[in-house]
């Protein structure tokens, strides 16, 4: 194919796949439906547009560009090391395991022989697709709903986190390229050696993408004037970090979720600048591309299966997840059983493109392909039905979720673009850094703050410090009378300003261990007020209730 061919049938692909999307859209149906229908048209039924080696080298790109975007966007991994000691975990697990031992009934020659000719990994890696949960899909439905912020609906969003992660870690384990090329063959030892592999490069991806990147950037844009550099540089080490997962044996799209994962923790303000670009470029070509890629595979090849095959693929994974959820959930012991085993139900669009993964692999054939595609296609348009009646059954919440409850990510969704200054009120008093220990136990104390804002009121009430109750503990009660806020203040007091973001100012209080950080005028560095954690999850739920 030559390049000007190529750029003919990509041009046709984008145009045709946005143009879809609007039209889809006025029906309530899913834009990656529209785009792999836009390739359906121009691919099979038409012939218009044909792939070779160029189209399959941007196809690629997209695949990598929607892993990246997955991570940044709906991973949560503080979420899921929180959660791993609590019920929530107990229940996503045996969501997950029971699931994917059903799928590998099926996939396997185990139990029952479907004759489809996979090997273990790659049977392995099947399962986990059908064991996958969406977070994406379960967020949007909880936020049509008013639950993203209420205890239950952040239940069944935690949930849902941790089985989305352990679906892909297997997943991830299943394609890497050591697994792929052992087959049948793998051992405890191989198994050990490929996850210390995933998890080596993972620590090695966390580390530069949190403690040095964002250093490196804020250094360039310091001394650079560039339009878009942080785009930019993400970009290019988006691709470079693609290779280092390819060198290491892992699936460059396991190396692009876990880049994008990591820098999901970066300073919202740079995620900020970076996300139009990204967004634009993912939305408008790469993601667009990339599914219709999937319509282009697309054939009525599944039709020669066995109808014992078709059926026992659409329908006993379905049964085995729901079975496995409901399990889980009542296991559990949770609040909200049932609408949490449906919110394990949900799928995304995560699955086709994993699907499409396993397929240019060579994991799965076309016919195999096609038949689970179609089945993702009803699962994106049936499970948020079924999981939004499920909400609605649950009781109104009596109590709020504590600030531990609610997963990083959940903040994510729920403060987009709400800054400092919209939340703050700046009448609010503050104790004297004058007053002993004593007097302020007696005068400032409230059950729900454990840190306090110290003014000077002798210095036009200026910011002091902080006082934490904690460390007041330390402090002998015989000295309480003697001993002013002055002497217990912390130092270093970390601070924003009105214009910072909600989500980096709660991001700030976490690194500083804080629950209440002081607010300064970004023009004349004087103290105006203060934000609170507490106070930002009151926000967070009245906005839910008032949804």
């Amino acid at each position: 194919m030559h390049i000007h061919e190529t750029l003919f049938s990509i041009g046709l692909l984008i145009i045709g796949a946005k143009l879809l999307e609007g039209v889809f859209k006025r029906f309530g149906l899913n834009s990656i439906i529209a785009y792999a229908a836009a390739g359906v048209i121009l691919g099979p039924l038409t012939g218009i547009v044909e792939t070779g080696p160029e189209t399959e080298i941007i196809f690629g790109l997209g695949i990598f560009v929607f892993f990246f975007l997955i991570g940044l966007e709906e991973l949560d991994i503080k979420g899921f090391i929180s959660a791993i000691k609590g019920r929530l975990f107990l229940a996503a697990t045996v969501s997950v395991v029971i699931s994917m031992a059903v799928s590998l009934a099926v996939t396997t020659d185990l139990f029952f022989d479907l004759d489809l000719g996979l090997t273990f990994t790659q049977a392995l890696g099947l399962a986990s697709v059908l064991s996958l949960s969406s977070l994406g899909l379960v967020a949007k439905v909880l936020i049509d709903e008013g639950k993203l912020k209420e205890r239950d609906g952040v239940q069944i969003f935690t949930a849902v986190i941790i089985a989305e992660l352990m679906a892909l870690f297997v997943f991830g384990f299943a394609i890497s390229e050591h697994a792929v090329g052992r087959g049948e063959t793998l051992n405890l030892l191989d198994v050990a050696t490929l996850i210390g592999q995933m998890i080596g490069f993972a620590i090695v991806i966390w580390f530069f993408s949190t403690k040095i990147l964002p250093k490196l950037i804020e250094w360039l844009h310091r001394f650079l004037q560039v339009p878009q550099l942080s785009f930019g540089i993400l970009l290019g080490g988006l691709l470079v970090v693609v290779y280092g997962a390819e060198e290491v044996g892992l699936h460059g799209s396991i190396g692009a979720l876990l880049f994008g994962a990591a820098l999901s923790i970066l300073p919202f303000q740079v995620r900020h600048d970076i996300m139009p670009g990204m967004n634009g470029a993912a939305e408008g070509f790469f993601v667009p591309l990339f599914f219709a890629s999937a319509g282009l595979h697309l054939s009525f090849d599944f039709t020669v299966l066995p109808v014992v095959t078709i059926i026992v693929l659409t329908f006993v994974p379905l049964i085995g997840k729901f079975v496995a959820s409901v399990i889980g959930a009542y296991a559990a012991r949770l609040d909200a059983p049932f609408a949490t085993a449906s919110g394990l139900m949900a799928k995304g669009v995560a699955e086709i493109a994993l699907l499409l993964l396993l397929f240019q692999t060579g994991a799965i054939d076309k016919s195999l392909f096609s038949l689970l595609v179609l089945v993702m296609f009803a699962y994106i348009l049936i499970t948020p039905v079924a999981i939004s009646r499920a909400i609605k059954r649950i009781k109104p919440a009596v109590d709020a979720p504590t600030s531990d409850e609610i997963p990083p990510s959940l903040y994510r969704f729920a403060l987009e673009g709400i800054k400092v200054n919209d939340i703050i009120d700046p009448a609010r008093t503050y104790p004297d850094q004058s007053l002993t220990v004593r007097a302020f136990t007696e005068q400032w104390l409230l059950p729900e703050q454990q840190d306090y804002v110290v003014v000077d009121r002798a210095n036009n009430h200026q910011l002091a410090g902080i006082v934490s109750i904690s460390m007041l503990r330390y402090l002998p009660r015989h000295e309480w009378d003697t001993t002013t806020l002055t002497q217990t203040l912390r130092h270093n007091t970390p601070t924003a300003t009105t214009e910072d973001y909600v989500e980096d100012a709660l991001q700030t209080m976490t690194e500083n261990s804080i629950t209440i950080l002081p607010v300064i005028d970004p023009e004349t560095n004087q103290f105006i007020g203060s934000i609170a954690s507490h106070e930002v999850l009151e926000m967070v739920v009245e906005e839910a209730q008032g949804h």
